[in-house]
């Protein structure tokens, strides 16, 4: 088998055809990073862009939903926090419950409501990466929340005098 050099990279030039040959000719896939490479800056996004008509109706519905959870979610905080009865463990856990809540959904929607309005729908390369960790960040933080508030509720059943 024959060596070649290619930039300074030994290439074999008698090897079987691989993955990057798609025709039956025996050629050699270069084992270098190519020069060429473009790196991603900003995504265009797409979501709604099928139906134009109905952006309108797609803003009110989610900017109403918006509101309304995070205005049902502040009102929790509030109540909780300036209620002395109400600080206890379970309510305490209902306090961060709705604050993550309000991390998820302000993850997500202020963009999709810019998205909305205006004809110019792109996010970068870091807003997607960032809106991505909060996103996951808050879902898997709400996830193992839940998971000890019914861990709490069955310790309160099953061993009530302990």
């Amino acid at each position: 088998m024959e060596e070649s050099t290619h930039r300074g990279a030994r290439v074999p030039t008698g090897s079987a055809p691989g993955p990057a040959s798609k025709s039956g000719n025996r050629s050699c896939s270069i084992l270098m990073a190519s020069p060429n490479q473009t790196m991603v800056t900003e995504f265009v996004l797409e979501g709604f862009s099928e139906h134009p008509g109905l952006r309108l109706l797609l803003l009110v519905s989610f900017l109403s939903l918006y509101t309304v959870a995070l205005t049902g979610n502040v009102v929790i905080i509030a109540l909780i926090s300036f209620t002395s009865g109400l600080h206890s463990p379970m309510y305490f856990f209902l306090c961060n419950l709705a604050s993550m809540d309000i991390v998820c959904t302000s993850s997500v929607l202020p963009k999709v409501l810019v998205g909305l309005t205006s004809a110019e729908n792109t996010i970068s390369f870091q807003g997607c990466m960032t809106q991505l960790f909060f996103l996951s960040w808050s879902a898997s933080s709400e996830l193992l929340l839940l998971s000890v508030m019914a861990y709490d509720r069955y310790v309160a059943i099953c061993f009530p005098l302990h």
